[in-house]
């Protein structure tokens, strides 16, 4: 049978093209389009504005951007020892699991009790109550202008931004007033070792991998601690102990055992939650244990009169102590200096524990008639929290039997460590 050529077959005839339908007036449509555009751009911006608030995961902490450490100068092993022999007492013996694995956490923000930082009880209380002041002392008096119309609320429920400013704001104050305002030091670990065991040293996790970097300004200072906040906020890191070596070597551990006045002295010494010569060395710049004011000259007939270095200056955030905390020596009992700040923020130890009381007034300091009655607010790191009316005015008829029964009655400690102020 006979085929023709492929090439000599009839081409397919081309699919019909279907018809194309009218096309509708634009100018019927436009307003139409325009308005649903009105619309979703207004409930977009709606649904962004109500409260001005930002919805972030419930772990915020997880989110925080992990620069990798790099550059510093390793510590050398003379250094190592020294760091931790004047800190913590002995090179031979690793620090308490306390330092070791505590960060700066936050509670969850924009939520009451959003400015508190939030730890178990243990041997990092008093510091950790002196970061906490920091921030509060932020939050309340720097971060707004004085004669802005603010809402105490909202200041004490910051948002997650905010609680970062003044957590950053808090750790440069305290190093860099260690560093005298002149040169401070910031430590923090990298992933290998640099000091290995030896008969003088125990490595701990930590100490062996530190990186020292150092800055003469306050700014260059905040950029930094800004750019590696996370290492001093991860819940199981040791953001604690970097902050307790970096104020230790921003003030020169030389100059803190004289701080100290005593050779055999360390500076977290034996109390249970940690020495009070912490506290000096966060909120002064000193390690001194004495609180007077000024300079004392202490000495016999027999020896030559001796400096012991109190307060020498008045203090931004001032401590508070209970009296049966101390003894009868009046160098170790708060002087005016730190009784009053120059803001109503004070670091106080009550019954053995630290916490922080506050005002939210800043002229309760300054104007004596704001002194008659006033709010005041405690907060502990371990969960505490209680608001109070201080009324400071009383009745001058009252008999000597009245007053001794209150003397003699059950007075919350509370309440007698803020009558020593």
């Amino acid at each position: 049978m006979f085929q023709q050529p492929l090439d000599m077959q009839p081409p397919h005839p081309p699919p019909p093209v279907p018809p194309v339908p009218a096309r509708r007036p634009l100018l019927k449509t436009a307003p139409r389009l325009g308005a649903v555009a009105r619309a979703v751009t207004a409930a977009n911006s709606t649904s962004r504005s109500v409260g001005e608030r930002v919805m972030y995961a419930r772990k915020q902490r997880l989110v925080l951007q992990k620069n990798p450490v790099t550059g510093g100068t390793p510590i050398t092993p003379e250094e190592a020892v020294t760091l931790r022999q004047v800190t913590f007492g002995s090179a031979l013996v690793p620090p308490r699991t306390d330092w070791l694995r505590s960060g700066l956490v936050f509670r969850e923000p924009e939520q009451p009790l959003g400015f508190g930082l939030v730890a178990a009880r243990s041997t990092t209380g008093g510091l950790l109550s002196v970061v906490q002041a920091q921030v509060i002392k932020h939050l309340l008096f720097d971060s707004a202008p004085r004669d802005a119309q603010r809402k105490v609320d909202e200041l004490l429920r910051p948002t997650l931004m905010q609680q970062q400013e003044a957590l950053i704001h808090a750790i440069s104050i305290i190093l860099w007033r260690a560093g005298e305002k002149t040169c401070s030091r910031v430590c923090l670990p990298q992933d290998l070792p640099i000091v290995a065991a030896s008969q003088n040293f125990l490595p701990d996790g930590v100490t062996e991998k530190l990186h020292l970097y150092e800055f003469t300004t306050l700014e260059d200072l905040q950029i930094f601690i800004k750019r590696y906040s996370y290492m001093f906020q991860e819940e199981t890191g040791p953001g604690m102990m970097l902050l307790l070596y970096s104020a230790v070597l921003s003030r020169g551990p030389s100059k803190v055992m004289k701080d100290l006045d005593n050779d055999k002295a360390f500076l977290m010494g034996a109390a249970e939650e940690g020495s009070h010569c912490v506290i000096m060395l966060l909120l002064t710049g000193r390690a001194t244990p004495y609180l007077h004011n000024g300079v004392i000259y202490v000495g016999d007939e027999d020896h030559y009169a001796l400096p012991q270095f109190g307060v020498l200056a008045r203090t931004e955030v001032g401590l508070l102590w209970d009296e049966a905390t101390g003894s009868d020596d009046e160098s170790r009992k708060p002087g005016s200096r730190l009784k009053t700040p120059s803001l109503p923020v004070w670091v106080i130890r009550c019954a053995g524990h630290y916490g922080v009381i506050f005002s939210t007034n800043r002229e309760l300091l300054r104007n004596y008639h704001a002194e008659r009655r006033f709010e005041l607010q405690y907060y502990t790191c371990e969960g505490g929290y209680c608001q109070m009316t201080v009324d400071t005015r009383y009745e001058e008829d009252q008999n000597s039997s009245k007053e001794t029964n209150r003397e003699n009655s059950v007075i919350p400690q509370l309440e007698k460590v803020i009558h020593t102020k």
